[in-house]
């Protein structure tokens, strides 16, 4: 007897294979390979504290403070994965990704693609939330296309970042107040 989850999962690797593209296979799978590791939060975190070494005032802060989010977006990403430990899609892309979190949900990449755009929607600058509006499903749906996510730990964790980020955006002024040391240019 299968249980409705059983059938839902089922579902899901039948949807997420018929998204997925053949490694390799032109300029789709360039492209996604592109946006899948855009998302990459050694990226991110490189691209922070780059903007937060070089800049003061609204610049400083705000990397400061979505670096800080990104720390916390990961490690709940993690107790989560850990908590559930649903496997990768089978596959040959992604042996970085498969070597270092052989766990799929939810999708760290989505999560934290959803959450930068909500910050920036919510913190500023508009041409950034909108630049990354186009760029967050983009970064989500490679994900499962280049075949180290199910299209359920895309959405999954999509809502896990947009929650994630109004959460802590309400908790902005006490993030500040426990670590004044990174928000002083």
């Amino acid at each position: 007897m299968t249980s409705s989850f059983e059938r839902f999962l089922q579902l899901d690797k039948k949807i997420s294979n018929s998204l997925r593209l053949t490694p390799g296979s032109g300029a789709g799978w360039k492209a996604a390979v592109i946006f899948a590791h855009s998302g990459d939060s050694w990226f991110w975190m490189a691209a922070l504290g780059i903007t937060w070494l070089l800049t003061k005032g609204f610049w400083h802060n705000w990397s400061a403070f979505v670096a800080v989010c990104i720390v916390i977006q990961a490690l709940l990403v993690f107790s989560i994965k850990f908590v559930f430990k649903r496997s990768r899609p089978p596959g040959e892309w992604g042996g970085i990704y498969r070597n270092t979190d052989p766990h799929s949900f939810p999708s760290g990449h989505a999560t934290r693609a959803v959450l930068l755009v909500t910050l920036a929607w919510l913190l500023g600058p508009t041409w950034l939330a909108v630049i990354l509006t186009i760029w967050a499903p983009l970064v989500s749906l490679s994900r499962v296309m280049t075949g180290v996510h199910y299209l359920f730990d895309i959405l999954a964790g999509m809502i896990l970042g947009f929650v994630t980020a109004l959460i802590l955006f309400q908790l902005q002024p006490l993030i500040m107040q426990l670590l004044p040391f990174i928000f002083q240019a």
